[in-house]
């Protein structure tokens, strides 16, 4: 799992809310699904439609650094809140 805590929002004309977050655990990576957490209860889940390091355009971001993320089709976004961002592995069933 790879956590992300929202520090600040910010509003863009283009994406709505963008969160400011510092990732505080694992590697977020911009195809992986998200959940957006607040007091530890799920309140939305889907998906990145933005992630940037200042201003570019990035495909991932590291533990202990900076990053905006835009929440695809969720604009509630509120500092303190916590993201997480996991990752699906489909795996093939096999007949032993």
């Amino acid at each position: 799992m790879v956590w992300a805590e929202v520090r600040d929002v910010f509003k863009s004309p283009k994406f709505g809310a963008i969160a400011g977050c510092m990732v505080t655990e694992g590697t977020i990576k911009r195809h992986n699904p998200i959940r957006v957490l607040r007091d530890n209860v799920v309140i939305y889940e889907g998906e990145l439609e933005s992630l940037r390091r200042f201003k570019d355009d990035v495909n991932e971001v590291r533990n202990g650094m900076e990053c905006g993320i835009g929440v695809k089709n969720y604009n509630d976004v509120r500092v303190g809140d916590m993201i997480e961002v996991f990752e699906i592995i489909e795996i093939q069933r096999t007949i032993a």
